[in-house]
């Protein structure tokens, strides 16, 4: 790929699928949006939605593995994105770059953020009279992004150790909740509840509510990309990496509709469960009791910070690899390793840093941090769709790696672009009505803010120093350059 060796390999076949389908945290994800889908859509959505989505999303992992399997780099996306261009490749670069940064520590942000506020509820759980608040919510997440650094900070080996613990973590976890709901409970719904629909969005009509409630499904299925990420640290990275990355949407497909069916056949008091704080949490007390639901509460919140853990990992190996290229502000700092761990330890604090930065918002406004876990999705998925959109423009010129879908290839990647692009639009429109400051959905704004600023930056005087990803020599010459 044009670059010198600088990245231990550590990471096996299974440690590269642990990072995305760890990152991906059905149990985090269906936790933290189960209650926007009892309103946009209901059990009919949640469920069958979860089942398209999930389709859908296998489509763009696969796109994206058969590319990963060409070019596997830190860089991933980006790299990827100013190697399949024809023209232009380093405003592709830049631009998808720019994307998968922001959503990468948007990503970073919302998992710590959502951690620290499962951790509230568990601790008011056990004592009524304590009350979450904004700050306290924030001081939380300072510290659970803090432990993560140190983490990320003092070897690999410790972040492959805790990624493999984190499968089984999810693995039982998944199981524990599920059989807890399937046995304890006195009784369930009927098997046809799944066929209920539900608009509580405000909208008239239910053909947009249900659009709206595959939202629920998609902010679940972010940071496969971080497999990609991990490529230069993985043995046989060619096949493990993109094999890493489809195994984790499957897995994470399966053991997701097993967690949504049992909590959606779970309901006791549909319209109280949907307007409690935090619904998942209203099933397992109504059905389970506060002890029973404590516990798994303390499993929900471990899967939580296994999912920021590995975000965090994937987010400083982005940076790493941009910064390598020249493509952020101080990248001499940024691309450095540290020489005992063999870890971007420079990376990985400015990924905190970062990650910090977007939740002090969440200090007097939740509505503000809602915009950016908006734009951390949108932000990941336009980054994944700009390389897999430039390979259907090479058709035949592709050069595919071993991993690859043959004929199937061309196929696949317009359905996963198609599937970006829809989801996209579903992300800045309105979620709600009546639109008020609480309920406006400020994506688009801040999405524009984000792409006007790259787009500034690339005319004043990116364009003139940054041509896209550096060759640093012909492959005996980077070989001899190689620090490991």
């Amino acid at each position: 790929m044009g670059y010198p060796r600088k990245l231990t390999r550590r990471f096996r076949a299974f440690d590269n699928f642990a990072i995305s389908f760890t990152i991906i945290n059905v149990i985090s994800g269906i936790f933290s949006a189960f209650g926007y889908g009892m309103a946009a859509g209901g059990p009919l959505i949640l469920v069958a939605g979860w089942i398209a989505v999930s389709v859908m999303v296998l489509f763009v992992g696969a796109a994206m593995a058969e590319i990963a399997s060409a070019y596997p780099t830190s860089g991933a996306l980006y790299f990827a994105a100013g190697k399949l261009a024809r023209n232009h490749r380093g405003a592709w670069s830049w631009f998808t770059g720019w994307l998968n940064f922001v959503g990468q520590v948007g990503g970073t942000a919302a998992t710590a953020y959502a951690a620290a506020t499962f951790i509230q509820a568990f601790i008011a759980l056990g004592h009524p009279a304590y009350e979450p608040t904004g700050p306290r919510t924030v001081a939380i997440t300072a510290v659970i992004l803090l432990a993560q650094a140190l983490a990320n900070t003092y070897t690999v080996d410790l972040v492959v150790v805790v990624t493999r613990i984190s499968v089984w973590w999810l693995a039982g976890g998944v199981t524990l909740i599920v059989g807890c709901l399937v046995v304890i409970p006195d009784g369930h719904r009927s098997p046809a509840f799944i066929t209920h629909f539900v608009n509580d969005t405000g909208f008239t009509s239910g053909v947009y509510a249900a659009l709206l409630g595959l939202l629920v499904t998609s902010w679940t299925y972010t940071g496969f990309d971080g497999s990609f990420h991990m490529s230069e640290e993985t043995v046989r990275s060619t096949v493990s990496t993109p094999r890493g990355i489809v195994r984790a949407i499957a897995w994470s497909a399966v053991a997701g509709l097993a967690l949504m069916l049992a909590l959606v056949y779970s309901i006791d008091d549909y319209a109280a469960t949907a307007a409690a704080s935090a619904p998942p949490v209203r099933v397992l007390v109504d059905g389970l009791g506060t002890g029973v639901a404590g516990l798994l509460l303390l499993v929900v919140i471990g899967s939580m910070l296994f999912c920021g853990l590995a975000n965090m990992t994937s987010n400083a190996r982005q940076i790493f690899a941009f910064s390598r290229d020249g493509a952020m502000p101080g990248s001499r700092r940024w691309h450095t390793v540290s020489p005992r761990t063999r870890t971007p330890v420079n990376a990985v604090w400015l990924a905190a840093g970062c990650s910090f930065v977007l939740t002090v918002p969440g200090t007097w406004s939740h509505t503000a941090f809602a915009a950016i876990i908006s734009v951390n999705v949108v932000g990941m998925y336009l980054a994944y769709g700009i390389p897999i959109f430039l390979r259907l423009r090479l058709k035949g010129e592709f050069r595919p790696g071993p991993w690859n879908l043959g004929r199937w290839g061309v196929p696949v990647a317009r359905i996963a672009v198609v599937w970006i692009g829809l989801s996209s639009v579903l992300f800045v429109l309105p979620h709600a009505l009546p639109i008020t400051p609480t309920t406006f959905n400020y994506a688009p704004i801040a999405l524009v803010a984000v792409v006007l600023v790259a787009t500034v930056w690339w005319f004043a005087t990116a364009r003139r120093r940054f041509s896209g990803p550096v060759s640093y020599g012909s492959p005996d010459e980077v070989a001899a350059m190689d620090l490991i």
